[in-house]
């Protein structure tokens, strides 16, 4: 009888000698250092870990190495098309099937492959809660490293892709039945397949919910399992549970992801068998809520009719949540029927719906605001009711960007100019941009700083003339807009101001005129109908300024096609003039707003989101700040706006709403933007002509400006030395302190290197 071997003596017994004479591909140490390095580096594995098929694998990446080189050779042609964003002055969508080629930083983890459930009923049983014939579909984890900056930290950043299981459907296989076989595989990997579906029918809403909870279920599975297996795990599992929102913070961005909570709710009662109480206390301790807008449409509300066809059990869960969640509110303010209706997690109006955002607020230890205009807003407007009872709840946390990309990577100049004078160190501590105040008056370093500004032009310059024809004035101011398209985001404000420049070079064109290239992009949402119809107008009245020889070199008017974050590295730098120009009590935030005072554009805004903030570090007299407040418009709400009287009474206003309505700027369809000039007078919740008068008024400043070349740059370097507050090293910092409980550390791990033992 053969004698048993241990699996930890069978590692030690494999062995790749003998392989090289018939591989017939290298000698035997390099066959060994290929394994070693595929093992390690490929399938992230060492010996301790590893099983019998990643050696396996381990060895099939070596031939498949030298067979891909000869395949590499064989290809006679390479595929590459960027998906086309604009036609005929519309946004069309595309696919973009950014995986064809492969992902290189990405690594799969089929062995912790996780079912997710969909429909099915409920059944309750002296056993418990049961969910019954539910349809699965698996998550496949995807790793990419996420490595930090000098530290020889690389945390994990895990994704997940939807396939159907193998016996899904396979009966309709079996009986002949392939095209519904391939449906109900398509149905389910669709889910992982469509970023952002159009959610305006029903089908679209049903897959964004689906897709909502698949990642929600997936991830919670891998926490749970995890924590289950760490250090801190025990045998009771009951126990075990006490000690997890101590060692587990789950931050909900926004309400889409707000499924975990009920989530965690049915694992810890139905599969751990914790009792409610208990799992509810551990459910609230473990998640957060990060509000990151008030827009309503944005607060999502999902029918209950479809959470009961699609998550029967989570629908149980969260009408229990309610219950209790009302008796308790009831218990501050007996017989307020109307307080009890505002503060219900389902909304009984009409259609009955969950509101989400209300279960976030409800399941979270802490909810926060992302700018403390937009904090003060959600605690003192938007969820007032909630923050009465619970006002230690609510909180503050400003966005950061990162200066790793958003200086170091995008504008390497101004950052090694900045290290040559205050040291490289402020990349990690971005509040030592402070020290740059020693140099505003300083004529060399003002000198540098426009130099390094206008190469940046002069490469952009480049790029647009390549990609769009258009010849660029590098003398010109570079006025920027690059965001979401959305009406409170106001890109139709600047528009209509494009054209009053455009009116005014026609009829004085030999008048002196700041030159302007004009740069708008963004992208609309697939269903948003007014978005995509702005963007048509935008274009439309590009063709017009760009093609007017009258107009030359002074105006010229560009929408970036497929704005993206690699063509950002590339606008922000070379930006003389940031828009930031939302309604006041819009925008939460903004981090645009902030990458752009970093590299050394001045902000032309309103007193709202981020720009609030901006005003107080750097000075509200080094921005270009206009139109109304927050309160301004709320008294404005309340006396009702009339959009008719600003037409009536600001003449350059209405010729340019008289020009679009006459067809000026779609003459083949003079009634092509009628939908625009309708909401404008009729439905605009975002009042772009309130703060028209005041945004034309400001610009001269900025023209006025923008002639005195040193004052310009002066204020420049007044808005980068003051941008320190804006990093995310300090936004993360407070998460971590205020909300999850964990003091930041400023270590280095040692490297691979430096361990003693790196053999397989």
């Amino acid at each position: 009888m053969a004698k048993q071997v241990l699996a930890s003596e069978r590692k030690k017994q494999i062995t790749i000698r003998g392989l090289g004479g018939l591989v017939g591909m290298e000698n035997v140490s390099g066959l060994k250092l290929g394994f070693n390095r595929h093992l390690h580096f490929t399938l992230v594995k060492d010996r301790n870990v590893a099983t019998m098929r990643d050696y396996y694998f381990a060895l099939a990446h070596i031939v498949r190495d030298h067979l891909v080189g000869r395949w590499i050779r064989t290809q006679q042609y390479y595929y590459d098309k960027d998906p086309k964003k604009i036609k005929d002055g519309w946004q069309v969508e595309e696919a973009d099937d950014w995986l064809r080629h492969g992902n290189p930083w990405e690594k799969a983890r089929p062995e912790y492959v996780l079912p997710v459930y969909f429909y099915g009923h409920v059944q309750h049983t002296k056993d418990g809660v049961k969910w019954i014939d539910p349809e699965v579909v698996l998550a496949i984890p995807y790793d990419t490293p996420v490595p930090g900056y000098l530290n020889n930290t690389v945390n994990t950043m895990r994704l997940w892709s939807a396939k159907a299981p193998n016996d899904f459907h396979l009966h309709h296989f079996n009986v002949g039945d392939y095209i519904q076989a391939v449906l109900d595989r398509n149905l389910a990997e669709n889910i992982s397949r469509v970023l952002y579906p159009n959610d305006n029918f029903f089908e679209g809403k049903e897959l964004r919910l689906k897709q909502e909870y698949f990642v929600v279920a997936a991830s919670l599975q891998d926490i749970i399992r995890r924590f289950k297996s760490s250090k801190f795990s025990c045998k009771d599992t009951r126990s075990c549970f006490d000690s997890f929102s101590d060692k587990v913070a789950i931050q909900l961005n926004d309400t889409h992801p707000a499924l975990a909570i009920p989530e965690l709710m049915r694992i810890l009662v139905d599969i751990e068998k914790i009792d409610w109480d208990q799992a509810w206390n551990i459910t609230k301790n473990t998640f957060a809520y990060t509000n990151h807008t008030i827009l309503p449409e944005a607060l999502e509300r999902w029918p209950v009719g479809l959470f009961e066809k699609l998550l029967p059990r989570h629908l149980e869960i969260i009408y229990e949540i309610n219950k209790r969640h009302l008796n308790s509110i009831e218990t501050f303010y007996p017989e307020d029927n109307q307080r009890l209706r505002r503060m219900s997690l389902i909304e009984e109006d009409g259609e009955k719906k969950i509101n989400m955002a209300h279960l976030c607020i409800v399941g979270s230890h802490a909810v926060n605001g992302v700018a403390k205009i937009h904090s003060k807003i959600i605690k003192d407007q938007v969820f007032k009711d909630f923050s009465d009872i619970e006002p230690a709840k609510f909180q503050n946390k400003t966005n950061g960007i990162t200066p790793r990309r958003w200086l170091l990577l995008c504008n390497p100049g101004l950052a090694s100019l900045i290290a040559e004078k205050i040291g490289g160190d402020y990349i990690k501590d971005l509040s030592q941009l402070q020290k740059l105040h020693a140099y505003v008056n300083n004529d060399q370093f003002i000198r540098d700083v426009a130099s390094i500004k206008q190469e940046n032009k002069v490469k952009l310059a480049s790029l647009l003339e390549k990609d769009y024809g258009i010849q660029i004035n590098i003398s010109s101011m570079f006025d920027v807009h690059v965001k979401r398209i959305h009406e409170y985001k106001r890109q139709l404000m600047n528009c209509l101001y494009v054209i009053v420049m455009y009116n005014r070079i026609r009829k004085e064109p030999s008048k002196n005129f700041v030159p302007r290239t004009v740069i708008i992009g963004g992208k609309a949402a697939p269903g948003y109908y007014m978005a995509k119809l702005i963007i048509k107008l935008i274009t439309s009245v590009a063709q017009k300024v760009n093609n007017d020889p009258i107009i030359g070199n002074k105006l010229k008017v560009i929408f970036l096609e497929n704005y993206r974050v690699s063509l950002a590295e590339k606008v922000i730098p070379a930006t003389d003039l940031s828009q930031q120009i939302s309604t006041a009590g819009t925008e939460a935030s903004g981090t645009g707003n902030m990458k752009f005072m970093l590299n050394g554009a001045l902000t032309i805004g309103t007193m709202d989101g981020a720009n609030v903030e901006m005003a107080e570090e750097a000075g509200e007299k080094n921005m270009f700040i206009f139109g109304m407040k927050v309160q301004d418009v709320m008294d404005l709400d309340k006396k009702g706006y009339n959009a008719s009287q600003y037409y009536e009474r600001i003449p350059e206003l209405k010729e340019v709403i008289d020009q679009i309505a006459s067809g000026y700027f779609s003459p083949n369809q003079p009634e092509l933007f009628r939908d625009i000039l309708n909401m404008l007078f009729h439905h605009d919740r975002f009042k772009v002509f309130a703060d028209f008068e005041s945004y034309i008024s400001i610009q001269e400043k900025v023209n006025q400006l923008y002639q005195n070349p040193i004052e310009w740059t002066k204020i420049v370097i007044k808005n980068i030395a003051s941008s320190g507050k804006f990093s995310s090293d300090r936004a993360i910092t407070e998460y971590a302190r205020d909300i999850w409980g964990v003091e930041p550390k400023f270590l280095k791990i040692p490297a691979p290197t430096d361990s003693k033992d790196t053999s397989v």
